[in-house]
């Protein structure tokens, strides 16, 4: 390749790069205001917090049986558009549709309803664009466009914040348009600029295709599962539980450090509250070194590096026990997290047997990582009934360390698998 050839692919995978963030940018613009307002559409109707909090845990429940679903169902499609863009052109604009149709609900019952259409079609283009990464971008150059991709959607928090704090106060309603505009304009962007029947993934499985000795191009979603708990080689089940135990220690240090601010530190609900803040901009300043650490040291190593930071930071936390002294805690947690949530849905990726289940794998890495936000908070809560809260950032890192046992073993794993392919 030359040299011009070279410049012009890194151009082009920085342009798809760009509008991959763009879509999920977009989409997590709704997601993150949808989870700021809809408390309190809810509460105009229920009292009752345990029922709020059970409605809006409704999306995730929803995505653990939709996402590797539709993902498995895209890559099974064959179209001139593409296989992820004809799914994304339709269901963006119906999200939108329903995320404006929020506010004026007039009964719980209406309200749910939409709730429920908003979260499935939310489910369903959400790992779709995601997808378009390994689809569009090379093994090598995945972590550096994931860390663009993470930076882009953990901005739209901060959008959802401003939008609160200024619109909402004097337009309730009016200020579900903003987000659904953001949507409906990045639908127009995306259906003029992508198509990813370009992409080198999809022409992969177009040849892979041809090639299939059934004849066929649908690989379902129990054939893939099916493969994933029978192949000898472990590295892909392994990978998915490490991404179940840091996910469970990762939620939990973010859902329960409110009540341990309050508990152990002796802060207000509202101080307490705040001590995560300085970790968001952690996360965002160490996502793009993180990408270029996996490039250099290996994607295994710097996620089980960023894991144990994580685990220290935690343990740490006990000799430190004061709010400033949490903080930075904190602040050295988020970064370990970025070391593994941008590297560690690359690896799997990179892992994936063929291109024909890339939006497959996407899936089952949401559903594996959503998972353990389910059961790591449960899981320390009931420690910290049993023990008390002094000890609750020591059981997250308990919970994390054996995450990073499990990434030292797969990192074995695959040295061998390196030199018996080389020998």
């Amino acid at each position: 390749m030359t040299e011009t050839q070279v410049r012009d692919s890194a151009v082009s995978h920085r342009k798809i790069t760009l509008l991959i963030a763009l879509v999920l940018f977009a989409q997590e613009s709704t997601w993150n205001f949808y989870d700021n307002q809809v408390p309190a559409l809810l509460r105009d109707h229920v009292a009752s917090a345990a029922v709020v909090g059970l409605l809006m845990g409704m999306d995730n429940l929803l995505g653990i049986f939709v996402q590797p679903w539709i993902g498995n169902r895209s890559d099974n499609t064959r179209t001139r558009w593409g296989r992820r863009v004809p799914y994304l052109a339709v269901g963006m604009p119906v999200a939108a549709l329903l995320f404006l149709l929020l506010p004026w609900t007039t009964s719980l019952a209406t309200l749910v309803v939409v709730m429920v259409l908003y979260a499935l079609v939310a489910n369903t283009i959400r790992p779709l664009a995601e997808s378009m990464v390994p689809d569009f971008i090379a093994p090598q150059r995945r972590s550096r466009a994931n860390a663009v991709v993470k930076i882009a959607t953990s901005l739209t928090i901060i959008v959802a914040s401003l939008i609160s704090l200024f619109v909402v106060d004097e337009h309730p309603r009016g200020a579900f348009v903003i987000p659904a505009v953001i949507l409906l304009l990045v639908t127009g962007v995306l259906i003029l600029k992508v198509r990813d029947n370009r992409s080198a993934a999809y022409q992969a499985a177009l040849a892979e295709d041809a090639t299939a000795s059934n004849g066929g191009t649908d690989v379902p979603f129990r054939r893939i599962v099916a493969d994933l708990v029978t192949d000898r080689d472990r590295r892909r089940l392994l990978l998915l539980l490490t991404v179940l135990l840091f996910g469970g220690a990762w939620f939990a240090s973010r859902s329960l450090i409110t009540p341990y601010g309050m508990e152990v530190l002796g802060l207000t609900r509202g101080e307490a509250g705040g001590l995560s803040l300085p970790s968001g901009v952690a996360y965002l300043l160490a996502a793009f070194p993180a990408a270029l650490c996996a490039e250099r040291f290996g994607r295994l190593r710097t996620i089980g590096a960023g894991m144990a930071l994580f685990a220290v930071a935690m343990a740490a936390e006990s000799i430190v026990r004061t709010p400033t002294g949490t903080v930075v805690v904190f602040c050295l947690a988020a970064v370990g997290a970025a070391a593994f949530t941008i590297n560690a849905a690359v690896a799997l990726w990179n892992m994936a047997p063929s291109s024909r289940v890339l939006g497959t794998y996407t899936g089952l890495y949401a559903v594996t990582w959503y998972l353990g936000g389910f059961g790591g908070p449960a899981i320390i809560g009931a420690v910290v009934d049993l023990t008390g809260w002094t000890g609750m950032l020591l059981d997250i890192a308990a919970l994390a360390a054996l995450a990073v046992l499990v990434v030292v073993y797969l990192g074995r794993l695959q040295r061998r698998r390196t030199t018996a392919l080389l020998s």
